[in-house]
């Protein structure tokens, strides 16, 4: 069974998260500059089996796409080409950077830290790749 990847797009960093090899949770794996984000992933998969990449979908409080789709959909398209046979699905990001933060707030001490815009992007992709791993658990009870 190969693992998923979650991905929080973001016009300077993307931050990824990754299950383990039984997919039961999410942990955060790199920040990567958006530049540099496809050999990164080029790299991993030569490494690891990865069978889903799982991006997460900027969608606003009537759900409907925000102004970061325009970034959010030329990647996904890219991914989808680059990494065939490997699908790509997309899942709703709302509030994962808020929650990020919190739980940087909370968990991280020193106030340096805290600032650290890499680990939000991570902990976005990890919070992005458990709610989906949630989602499947329970649709497949």
């Amino acid at each position: 069974m190969g693992r998923i990847i979650g991905i929080d797009v973001g016009q300077k960093r993307i931050g990824l998260a990754v299950t383990d090899p039984l997919r039961i949770f999410a942990t955060g794996l790199d920040t990567v500059p958006a530049g540099k984000i496809f050999s990164y992933l080029d790299e991993y998969v030569k490494k690891e089996k990865v069978d889903l990449f799982v991006v997460g979908s900027p969608l606003t409080m009537n759900n409907k796409p925000s102004e970061s789709v325009k970034y959010v959909d030329p990647f996904v398209r890219k991914l989808a080409k680059i990494f065939d046979p490997i699908p790509v699905k997309r899942i709703d990001e709302r509030y994962t950077s808020k929650m990020a933060k919190q739980a940087i707030i909370t968990g991280v001490p020193g106030k340096h830290a805290r600032r650290n815009k890499a680990m939000v992007d991570q902990i976005s992709a990890v919070i992005i790749l458990q709610s989906f791993l949630d989602r499947e658990i329970f649709l497949n009870k």
